[in-house]
């Protein structure tokens, strides 16, 4: 089985497995590559739709070079806890800023600092621990970080030393979920709406509250489910949730 970076040549039947519809396991095959390379490789270049080899081969080789530039001025990254390899939670941390950004969450920066919160074992990231984490400016971590609190993902507290240290809460889904809930109900009533406006007895009123039972379905499942499995956010290692199957 082959090693190393992917060539341009393998980046290509990528895309043209793309295109033909295959499941990223398939195309790991035939690659004879691990189906994990696949699908981080594609994740961390656009995603499924929006692959592209040549770009996807440039931002390689443009990563690449950047740390290789990084190397020399900063400090070797410290051993990872617990005997993780490096590399491989490098790795998946691109690949969990990838996805955070495709679930709506635009902003890169944005997605890296939550990455970093949520990969801690301390739940928790002092501003200069950022920094040289993620090799970038001060400023930069805290526009991002000043995002996140307005959005009730992240939160600050002062440490003993009295500097602000920046804690992820094990709630934060379940509240997404909520909010999540409550924009959905809003779209209920406001479809609702349009049926008087539109008159009740019409193909349009009657679209619009199809739309609105359907939402209305969606908002109540998932207002049950987060409240339902609110216990597994707070499961320590080695127990298991008693009110969850």
């Amino acid at each position: 089985m082959p090693g190393g970076r992917l060539t341009q040549q393998e980046r290509q039947q990528i895309a043209l497995g793309l295109a033909d519809g295959l499941a990223y396991a398939e195309i790991a095959r035939r690659l004879e590559r691990p189906t994990s390379t696949v699908t981080r490789e594609v994740m961390r270049n656009g995603g499924p739709t929006a692959y592209r080899a040549d770009i996807a081969h440039r931002a390689t080789e443009h990563r690449a070079q950047r740390r290789r530039q990084a190397a020399p001025r900063g400090p070797q990254a410290p051993p990872q806890a617990h005997g993780r390899d490096p590399e491989a939670v490098r790795a998946y941390e691109e690949l969990f800023t990838t996805v955070l950004m495709q679930t709506g969450l635009s902003n890169k920066m944005m997605c890296r600092v939550l990455v970093c919160l949520y990969t801690t074992d301390e739940g928790s990231i002092t501003a200069s621990e950022l920094v040289q984490r993620l090799q970038v400016s001060p400023a930069s971590i805290s526009k991002a970080v000043a995002f996140l609190e307005s959005q009730g993902l992240v939160r600050r507290e002062r440490d003993e030393r009295r500097r602000d240290r920046y804690i992820v809460d094990d709630d934060v889904w379940y509240q997404s979920m909520m909010s999540s809930a409550r924009s959905t109900v809003q779209l209920v009533e406001t479809a609702r709406q349009g049926v008087g406006v539109l008159g009740a007895d019409t193909p349009a009123a009657a679209r619009l509250e199809n739309i609105a039972r359907f939402l209305d379905f969606i908002a109540e499942s998932i207002t049950r489910a987060a409240e339902q499995a609110r216990e597994v956010l707070h499961t320590q290692p080695g127990t298991t949730p008693d009110s969850t199957a």
